[in-house]
Parts: structure tokens; sequence; C-alpha cells
């Protein structure tokens, strides 16, 4: 017989056990490393350790720009780091990011390496190093940045809310999903809104603000997230879908969305990038 008694939280909670799901091995309370790992070190000054899930996309996505854009400097080593093998969890991606998330980067251009972590930082450290994908007057940088952080508000709500209760949790849960499908919903409803009189986030300028979110919720009404796009009815959401298809039409987003992939399609998939031609031979369609 299944016991249906309502939870009780403790008095103090404690980790005694894996809480299932996805990532039940690898999550735990505390920080800091769990193994002995350098990480490698390329040719070029800037050094990427990442996975291609949609925080770690934002990134691939601005430096594939920039390069598109003319920014020789941009040029970049992409390292695989995966998060179900616990490699962010080695001592000196830790060293990178004490947090232990992807993507984290290092900057090696200068007389030290600096190490630039969390998505929206390494963004706007890299826009504003190549002086792109950012306004110079105060009203468009500052609407870029309004959106750049909503969505680093705005994305757990989708990912570790509706993410993780829709697709990864090891039961269904009815309150859970409900709450999150809602707070997508509504998430989805300002950008259609904010979509419908402007072309892009910011306005007319195609900044990092379309980059960082593009990832994310245009990753969802293309389909590509969760399996979820016949739930959420993504389809009602035209503008966002106008804008996503407006992005994916551009060639550095689709080599973006293909550095450091591991699933899919092989065709898609450049789990590794040191060089442009790590792209022969792949599909840019």
């Amino acid at each position: 017989m299944t016991d249906s008694s309502p939870y009780v939280p403790p008095k103090v909670w404690t980790w005694d056990k894996e809480n299932g799901g996805a990532f039940a091995s690898i999550n735990r309370p505390i920080s800091g490393p769990t193994h002995d790992k350098e990480l490698p070190v390329g040719k070029h000054p800037l050094q990427l350790y990442s996975l291609g899930t949609p925080n770690g996309v934002k990134v691939t996505i601005l430096l594939e720009e920039l390069l598109a854009a003319g920014h020789s400097g941009a040029e970049y080593d992409a390292w695989l780091i995966n998060i179900r093998d616990g490699d962010q969890f080695g001592s000196g991606f830790v060293d990178v990011n004490p947090n232990s998330k992807i993507p984290a980067l290092l900057d090696r251009s200068g007389p030290e390496p600096l190490r630039v972590f969390e998505s929206g930082s390494i963004l706007l450290y890299l826009a504003e190093k190549f002086g792109a994908f950012v306004p110079k007057d105060i009203a468009g940088r500052t609407e870029t940045l309004n959106w750049l952080f909503w969505q680093m508000g705005s994305a757990p709500y989708l990912g570790g809310g509706f993410g993780h209760f829709y697709a990864y949790a090891p039961t269904k849960i009815e309150y859970a999903i409900d709450r999150f499908a809602m707070e997508v919903k509504r998430e989805l409803d300002v950008l259609d809104k904010r979509l419908a009189d402007h072309e892009y986030l910011a306005g007319s300028e195609y900044t990092i603000a379309d980059m960082a979110v593009f990832p994310w919720y245009g990753g969802l009404v293309k389909g590509w997230a969760y399996d979820a796009a016949e739930f959420l009815s993504v389809h009602e959401y035209q503008h966002v879908q106008r804008w996503a298809d407006q992005l994916y039409a551009r060639p550095a987003v689709k080599r973006g969305r293909m550095v450091n992939k591991v699933t899919g399609e092989p065709s898609e998939q450049v789990p590794e990038r040191h060089d442009a031609s790590d792209f022969d031979g792949k599909s840019l369609a």
C-alpha cells in the first residue's frame, strides 16, 4: 500500500539520501571539488569550459557572432564539461567557477588569467571587451541590461522549475507542474508583448539580451526543450516565434548551438571547438 500521508518537513533538514531524478548521483548540498583534475588549455586567449545547454549556448552564440563581425581576438577554445559525469566538480573547474556551474571562461590575453563565471557576466564581459552587441547610448544599453537580467531571474522558473518537474523529476507532481507551467506561460506572454512592437528585445538592435533569452525561450517555442511545446501551447506566442525564427536564421547562432553539444544528430554536434574548421561537414541548414 502506498503511503499517501502529506509530507511534514522536519525542524532541521539533513541530507541522508539521493533525491532521485536525472542528476541524483551528483547533486549534493556542499560546494567544492570532489576530485583533482586540471583543465586543458588550448591555443587561443579565450578558454571556454562548457556544455551545450541553454546557458552554455548563450556564450558560444556570442563568440561566434563576434567572430562573424570580424573580431579576430574572439577566437576561442571550447572544452567539454559533461555535467552528468560530474566534470564541474573537478578541482580545475572549481578554481574557475566556485559555483560549479557551466559555462566558465578564462581570458588569458592579459598578464594574468582572468576568470569569468555566470553566463550573464560572461556575455557582458565579452560584449564590453570587444565593444559589440551592447548599445553605446545609455537608453539602449539600459534596455539591453533590463532584458539580460530579466533572463537571469526568469529562466530558473523554466529550467529548474518547469523543466525539472515536467521532464526530470522521478514522479509527476501536479501542483509543481501547474505552478511552473503557469509561470512559464506568463513569461512567454511578457516576451510576446514586447516583441509585438520591437524587432529585438532591446529595440531595433540585436544584442546580448537576445542571445541570452533565445537558447531558453526561443528553444522552448522551437520545440527543443523538454518535449513540452504542445503542453505549453507555444504556437500561441506568434511574436516570440517570429523572433526565434529570425535569430535561428543567423549562421553564427546555428554554429553557437553546435558547440559543446553531445546530443541529437551527429551532424549538429561539435563537442569541442578549437578552430572554425571544426564546423566543416556539419549541418548549418
